[in-house]
């Protein structure tokens, strides 16, 4: 699921229609975000000018990145929706439950043992359900996405406030992760 090139096409070949209609409808200029977000709409072609703080806005992301913290409440009510597998590229990533304290090595064994009931069911739940696993000691999430998913133009959920790191490289990346997952 690295470098999924046939998204990233799809991602921009859609993106000048989606723009152009977008900035027909306002009559202005748009921002970076204005189009990456007019261009994820879940209709497909915007139909009408969007007033910020006023209209409710369905969107398409083209990704959703999970950590293992929050990840096991977030595939808990995925589950309840009875869906047979993710319709959106996912992948759970678990490195925020190996809490640094001695070194790599001993810190990963730690982590194994204590979390292992949580690791064994994000493994299974990833597998059933289409969704990419990064294992324990397999890299930091937030390095992971870099490096492997996030690029200009693309919109990504995440169940981690740190997804935002993303938009570093011109994407829209929310998280919504610890406390709005947890309430």
């Amino acid at each position: 699921m690295v470098f999924d090139l046939d998204m990233i096409q799809k991602v921009y070949a859609g993106f000048p229609s989606k723009v152009a209609a977008a900035r027909a409808l306002t009559g202005t200029p748009l921002t970076l975000a204005e189009k990456i977000l007019y261009s994820h709409l879940s209709e497909g072609l915007p139909q009408k000018a969007f007033v910020r703080g006023k209209d409710y806005v369905d969107f398409n992301p083209d990704r959703v990145a999970m950590q293992d913290a929050t990840a096991q409440m977030a595939l808990l009510q995925f589950m309840q929706a009875g869906r047979p597998k993710v319709a959106v590229p996912s992948t759970v990533h678990c490195d925020h439950l190996i809490q640094a304290e001695t070194g790599a090595t001993a810190d990963l064994t730690k982590a194994l043992d204590k979390n292992k009931e949580v690791f064994g069911f994000l493994s299974s739940v990833s597998n059933k359900y289409g969704i990419g696993f990064w294992k324990p000691g397999a890299g930091i999430i937030h390095q992971v996405i870099l490096e492997n998913y996030a690029f200009p133009g693309a919109m990504m959920i995440g169940t981690d406030s740190h997804t935002v790191n993303a938009g570093g490289l011109g994407m829209v990346a929310i998280g919504v992760g610890g406390r709005m997952l947890v309430m």
